[in-house]
């Protein structure tokens, strides 16, 4: 008795940035190369935005009561690509983007 397993590659691309209008460029330019290719994707996905909030004093000495406040927004997309071929991986990896935006690229395989 042989049992057969087929494999299923999945690249999951994760693309985070600070500024959401250079996040939605970002995406736009990924898709937009991903269908020169009849790509089979899913996204983009909005994942939650990382709300982080700093609290400094205004002062080094005195005036306790005086303070500052900053605050980090950081958004996040995730585009999933199925199936892919290995000139879509190599134009995957050698894309560049702006700065301020980080691109993830993970490869998954599942058991079918």
């Amino acid at each position: 008795m042989s049992i057969i397993t087929k494999m299923k590659q999945d690249i999951y691309i994760r693309i985070k940035a600070f500024d959401c209008s250079l996040l939605e460029k970002c995406i736009r330019e990924f898709i937009d190369q991903l269908k020169q290719f009849n790509a089979d994707l899913s996204g983009p996905i909005a994942l939650p935005r990382k709300d982080s909030k700093f609290t400094v004093n205004r002062s080094p000495h005195v005036d306790k009561k005086s303070r500052e406040q900053f605050e980090m927004r950081i958004s996040k997309r995730l585009i999933i690509v199925h199936n892919p071929t290995s000139t879509m991986m190599k134009m995957l990896a050698d894309l560049s983007f702006s700065a301020g935006v980080e691109v993830d690229l993970k490869v998954k395989e599942v058991n079918i």
